[in-house]
C-alpha cells in the first residue's frame, strides 16, 4: 500500500523538479531577467491531468493580460510605490475571485512585482515577463504530455466492483430464503463503496487526460454502478426485515441468483427484466396471504421485486445511452 502511494508521489516530484529546472535553464539561456520565476510559474502550472493543465494555462494567460492592464493603471496613477502595488493586488484579487482565476493571483502578481522592483513598465520588461510566463506554462504543459489514459487500470477496478456486486447478489439469493440470518452482515458494502471510489478516481483521471475526446463512458459506468450499489444496500436492509418466509421468498431469491450469474458489463438485462415482470405477475395472481406475518413478508418481497426492477433499469438506461459501447 505504501509503495502504491509513494510511487506516484515520487514520479510527480521528479516531474516538477525536472520541469522547473528546464524552465529556469531556458530562461537563463535567453538572458531573461528573474529567470527563477519561470521555474515558479512551471510549478504552479503543473496539474494532475492534461485537461486541467491546458485549462489552467488558458485562464492564467487571460489573467496575465488583465494584470498588465491593472498594474499599468495603478502605477501610472500612483507611481511605482508599494501602495500602488497594494491597490493593484486588491483589484486583481477581486477580479480573479469573481472570474474563477484564483490560481493566477500569486503567479501573475510575482511577475507584476518585477515592475515595482524595476520602477518601470517598459516594453522590454513587459516582454521579459511575458517570456517568463510563456516558458513556465509551456514547460508545465510539456511535462504532462506523456500522461495517458489508464484504460487497463480502470478495467481492473471496474471488474473488481462488478465481482463484488456479483458476490453480494449471490449471497442475497442464499440468505433470503433462510429464517436465521444472524451470520448475514453488511460488511461487504463498505468494501464495495471503497472500490467504487477507486474506480471513480481512475475514471476522472482518464477523462482529464483525454483532451480531444469528450467521452464520459467510464464516469457514467461508475455512476451507474454507484446507483446500483445504493439499491443493493436497500435490498439487503429489506431482506434483514423478513422474519416469516412464504414460498415467494424462494422465487425472489432465485431471481437474485440469476441476476448474479448474468452480472457483467455487456448484459443488456432485457431477459432479466422479462423474468422480473413474469414473477411480478405470478405473485399478483397468487392467493392472498392467510396471516398478518405472511402479509408483511410478502409486502417486503414485493417491494424488493420493485427494487430489482429499478436496479435492472439503471443498467438498461446506461446500455441504451452508450449504444453498447465499451
Amino acid at each position: 500500500m505504501r509503495e502504491s502511494l509513494w510511487k506516484p508521489r515520487l514520479i510527480k516530484s521528479l516531474k516538477i523538479a525536472a520541469a522547473a529546472f528546464a524552465a529556469i535553464a531556458l530562461a537563463e539561456e535567453l538572458n531573461l531577467r528573474y529567470a527563477a520565476t519561470a521555474g515558479i510559474v512551471t510549478v504552479l502550472s503543473i496539474q494532475n491531468t492534461k485537461r486541467e493543465t491546458l485549462k489552467s494555462a488558458g485562464k492564467r494567460w487571460l489573467a496575465f493580460l488583465c494584470a498588465l492592464l491593472l498594474s499599468r493603471a495603478c502605477f501610472s496613477l500612483m507611481g511605482y510605490r508599494l501602495w500602488a502595488f497594494g491597490a493593484y493586488l486588491f483589484l486583481f484579487a477581486l477580479l480573479c475571485f469573481s472570474a474563477g482565476w484564483t490560481e493566477a493571483i500569486a503567479m501573475d502578481s510575482v511577475l507584476v512585482s518585477h515592475f515595482l522592483t524595476e520602477q518601470g513598465m517598459g516594453l522590454n520588461l513587459v516582454a521579459n515577463e511575458t517570456m517568463l510566463l510563456f516558458i513556465g506554462t509551456g514547460a508545465g504543459i510539456a511535462v504532462n504530455l506523456h500522461l495517458r489514459r489508464q484504460q487497463a487500470e480502470f478495467r481492473r477496478l471496474a471488474e473488481k466492483v462488478d465481482g463484488q456486486m456479483k458476490g453480494i447478489l449471490h449471497r442475497m439469493s442464499m440468505w433470503l430464503p433462510r429464517e436465521d440470518k444472524g451470520e448475514y452482515d453488511g460488511a461487504c458494502f463498505p468494501e464495495l463503496k471503497k472500490s467504487i471510489g477507486q474506480a471513480k478516481d481512475c475514471a476522472m483521471s482518464n477523462y482529464g487526460n483525454t483532451v480531444l475526446s469528450k467521452s464520459a463512458y467510464e464516469l457514467d459506468y461508475v455512476a451507474m454502478r454507484e446507483q446500483q450499489s445504493i439499491l443493493l444496500r436497500e435490498i439487503y436492509d429489506n431482506i434483514m426485515r423478513i422474519r416469516y418466509l412464504p414460498k415467494q421468498a424462494e422465487q425472489v431469491a432465485s431471481l437474485l441468483g440469476q441476476i448474479g450469474e448474468d452480472f457483467h458489463r455487456d448484459n443488456t438485462v432485457e431477459g432479466l427484466l422479462e423474468q422480473q415482470r413474469e414473477l411480478l405477475l405470478d405473485m399478483k395472481a397468487q392467493p392472498l396471504p392467510g396471516s398478518r406475518e405472511e402479509f408483511e413478508a410478502r409486502a417486503i418481497l414485493f417491494y424488493i421485486l420493485m427494487q430489482i426492477k429499478q436496479f435492472l433499469e439503471i443498467k438498461r438506461e446506461f446500455i441504451i445511452s452508450h449504444g453498447g459501447h465499451e
